[in-house]
């Protein structure tokens, strides 16, 4: 993904590596066709209320438009040491480039980060 699309706020975190905000259904066949190949979700189902769409909402629309998704949830604060194994193995898993978002984007890249402090 040499870039990506205007809709979406990805920042680069490493090779072959992005962090967003939110992602939406929607929004999985532009990261497709922006080269992507895979997504991480590290936002639990019900953490933004009913506006926020679920794992499985995203999971299908990610494999319709021919993205591997993992869902890998972890709470706003307080990561440990096993979420950023199940993000570790995530990555370590799926194709690049890959996406991985929540919230802000923060939380993901934070867990990335222990993901490879962990390498």
């Amino acid at each position: 993904m040499d870039s990506h699309p205007a809709a979406i706020a990805a920042e680069a975190i490493d090779k072959g590596v992005y962090v967003a905000a939110q992602l939406r259904p929607e929004d999985m066949p532009a990261l497709a066709e922006a080269g992507l190949r895979s997504v991480i979700n590290n936002r639990p189902d019900g953490e933004g209320g009913a506006g926020q769409p679920e794992s499985a909402q995203l999971e299908a629309a990610a494999r319709a438009a021919g993205l591997e998704y993992r869902y890998v949830p972890v709470p706003p604060a307080g990561h440990t040491a096993a979420d950023a194994k199940r993000m570790s193995d995530a990555v370590d898993a799926l194709p690049r480039p890959m996406l991985a978002f929540c919230r802000t984007g923060r939380r993901s890249a934070a867990l990335y980060r222990m993901a490879k402090e962990r390498e």
